[in-house]
């Protein structure tokens, strides 16, 4: 899929998610029991709900909501050189922030009908918590995120994760590993994933979150760029939007 599909083509994403809500007594009571749950058997006993609530709820689409998406996509200059545009959308309101996206996709698609979607675990995470969230928002699913009875090779996603399995379901590698194993210089070198809901909800700092899932979004376009045995995006060659 990688080598099938033109570089011109792909839409790098990547999203940036929270708790619901900040703490876990700030969950209505029924809610609480939901959350006891839903982790009562992948948690261990002796860990709090607080805990448990403050480090897991940002990453289950029923109790977490999207905080940014930043998407990227290659140009070309007449002299054949890669360039890199990238655009955030960020923000309290889930529910715009969703619609906001889909125009941004649907501009995309406009001027490259045979897109697809690129990313790093979107295929398990990043697209089904996008239409979750669109779902929970009650929101229609437009129709380029409807995979329903879509055959695997129809769907237009593709996902470095799965493309470095090389088959092996067992294998899960890090954004972070993958890049480091292919020279590509770290995204996570301000925070991580594990740090965006104390970023969020007490630094109150969502610059801090937008330029965190944009270096994501660069270290993804380099990754295919190094599968396709592609000189790296220079710096100079990378623009936000």
């Amino acid at each position: 899929m990688i080598d099938q599909v033109s570089l011109s083509d792909l839409l790098f994403i990547d999203i940036e998610t929270v708790p619901g809500v900040p703490h876990f007594q700030d969950l209505p009571e029924a809610w609480r029991s939901l959350w006891m749950g839903k982790i009562s058997k992948t948690v261990p006993e002796n860990i709090l709900p607080e805990e448990s609530y403050a480090e897991r709820a940002g990453i289950f689409a029923e109790f977490g909501r999207v905080v940014c998406i930043s998407a990227g996509y290659f140009y070309f200059e007449k002299n054949e050189e890669i360039f890199f545009k990238i655009k955030s959308i960020a923000g309290n309101q889930e529910d715009e922030l969703l619609k906001n996206f889909f125009n941004l996709v649907e501009k995309f698609r406009e001027k490259r009908p045979r897109f697809s979607f690129a990313g790093h675990n979107i295929k398990e995470f990043d697209i089904p918590f996008i239409c979750r969230r669109t779902m929970a928002n009650q929101i229609t699913l437009p129709s380029f995120l409807n995979f329903s009875g879509m055959k695997p090779w129809e769907v237009n996603l593709v996902d470095t994760l799965q493309f470095w399995k090389f088959g092996d379901f067992k294998n899960y590698t890090s954004l972070s590993l993958l890049s480091a194993v292919l020279g590509i210089p770290t995204p996570k070198d301000d925070i991580d994933g594990s740090m965006v809901r104390q970023v969020y909800y007490e630094e109150k700092n969502i610059s801090r979150i937008v330029e965190y899932c944009q270096k994501d979004v660069v270290a993804v376009a380099n990754i295919i760029l190094r599968f396709r045995n592609l000189p790296l995006l220079r710096p100079e060659n990378i623009s936000i939007a």
